[in-house]
């Protein structure tokens, strides 16, 4: 079942934590997250799966980034996220996917345990000027049935910041 948004105030504090938190941004089974100015981009091609791959950093000024189609923008969200005994869902705001953009690729699935930031998986279908602080996108929550076993990764736990692919570290544990 998915909590109503009644029930995340309820659990802030405990189950829940978002900082910051602001009630405006709370609706009635979910929370809009806000884009954070800056961006990742990767500055080398081809990708390779095995080997970190170099980025640079974009930031969204104030009068706004064009980003344009067929590229990749790694952004993540202003708020720190924290979920102990449900499953965190990330999933666009309505608004942005009507605009041609797209916040994740795969990864709008949290695991029960997960803190940190949400990296958001950029696309537009056209171009699109974004504007830092916008309301992307919205987390949602899951209730779990059965024995918890809380998400421990190294790699994405309580990251600092956007988080290009990690998924070399996969083939190093072999």
């Amino acid at each position: 079942m998915i909590l109503t948004g009644k029930e995340i105030l309820k659990r802030l504090g405990s189950d829940i934590k978002i900082e910051p938190y602001d009630e405006k941004l709370l609706n009635p089974n979910s929370y809009n997250l806000r884009l954070h100015e800056d961006l990742l981009v990767y500055s080398e091609f081809p990708l390779d799966m095995k080997k970190p791959n170099p980025v640079r950093t974009l930031k969204i000024p104030e009068e706004g980034l064009l980003l344009e189609p067929g590229n990749l923008y790694l952004g993540r969200t202003i708020e720190f996220t924290e979920t102990h005994n449900l499953v965190p869902m990330l999933e666009g705001r309505s608004s942005i996917g009507r605009l041609g953009m797209f916040v994740h690729i795969t990864a709008g699935f949290g695991d029960v345990g997960f803190k940190g930031f949400w990296t958001l998986e950029i696309q537009v279908t056209h171009p699109l000027r974004v504007y830092s602080g916008v309301q992307i996108c919205q987390i949602f929550y899951h209730t779990v049935e059965g024995e918890i076993s809380e998400y421990k990764s190294g790699k994405y736990q309580a990251n600092q910041g956007i988080q290009p692919s990690l998924l070399y570290k996969d083939f190093e544990k072999k």
